[in-house]
């Protein structure tokens, strides 16, 4: 019997991102297979970590070395106030410096082309420098230059790429968006100013435009900040419980996707 490829869209959303892995922990505790990853922004950061093959243990180490201090390596202000080294450093030390072309599951990271205002996919190249570019947010992060390019974070323009994973050719698509505008959220700094308005103008773009994916995992995590690198556990956990709860559904398609893929044979 043939079986459906799965594949699935992670959302950006900051710090709040780390929701993705414990969804992630959920479909492998169930047996869900993950046969492709598309990422943008945070999404593109944990998709690389899981498609080069780290089980869950190591991608919840990992999770927890996200400190504030390890990005936050600040510039005179001229396109960005942090100049993204440290990071990108880090995501080289994690990534094992692979490129994209070598994971274990195919992955595709997305960024979006800040002077062509489109959308650049990353199948091919080395992972630290997509995911960099991926995690720019506007104004905060200096942008990535690759090939010519200024790039900026992946969800101003996609923020849950399920279009992506669809053209990586899965049959199923299981998205997890995890960018809930909170109101009345306490802005104090400028990066809250920037992360704010971000979150805002993607609530009003899924408005019009409602992201088409077979199933949809929204863990509840707008409490907390997606600019702090704290309550990592937390929001993992709450990650695990949205995905568990949509297991039955998942399951319910891919009975119903192998039924109908035999009545066509």
């Amino acid at each position: 019997m043939t079986e459906p490829k799965i594949g699935l869209a992670l959302g950006s959303g900051g710090a709040r991102g780390f929701a993705h892995l414990g969804v992630v922990k959920a479909l492998r505790e169930a047996g869900i297979p993950i046969d492709m990853v598309a990422g943008s922004s945070m999404g593109a950061l944990v998709g690389a970590m899981v498609c080069i093959g780290q089980n869950d243990e190591n991608l919840y180490k990992m999770a927890n070395l996200f400190k504030r201090k390890y990005y936050m390596d600040y510039t005179v202000p001229k396109m960005g106030f942090i100049t993204g080294k440290k990071i990108k450093e880090l995501i080289k030390l994690l990534s094992k410096q692979k490129l994209i072309e070598q994971t274990e599951i195919p992955l595709a990271i997305v960024a979006t082309d800040l002077l062509h205002g489109e959308k650049v996919v990353f199948r091919t190249g080395p992972i630290a420098d997509a995911v960099r570019a991926s995690i720019s947010i506007p104004g905060i992060m200096v942008p990535e230059k690759i090939d010519g390019k200024l790039l900026v974070d992946g969800g101003v323009i996609d923020r849950v790429p399920v279009s992506v994973v669809r053209e990586m050719g899965a049959d199923l698509v299981i998205a997890v968006d995890i960018s809930h505008f909170k109101a009345e959220h306490e802005v104090s700094s400028i990066f809250d100013v920037i992360i704010q308005s971000i979150d805002i103008m993607q609530r009003e773009m899924v408005r019009w435009h409602e992201v088409s994916a077979d199933i949809m995992i929204r863990p509840m995590v707008e409490q907390f900040s997606s600019t702090a690198f704290k309550d990592v556990n937390d929001i993992i956990a709450i990650g695990e419980e949205a995905g568990r709860k949509q297991v039955p559904k998942i399951l319910e398609k891919i009975k119903t996707w192998k039924e109908s893929s035999n009545d066509h044979q």
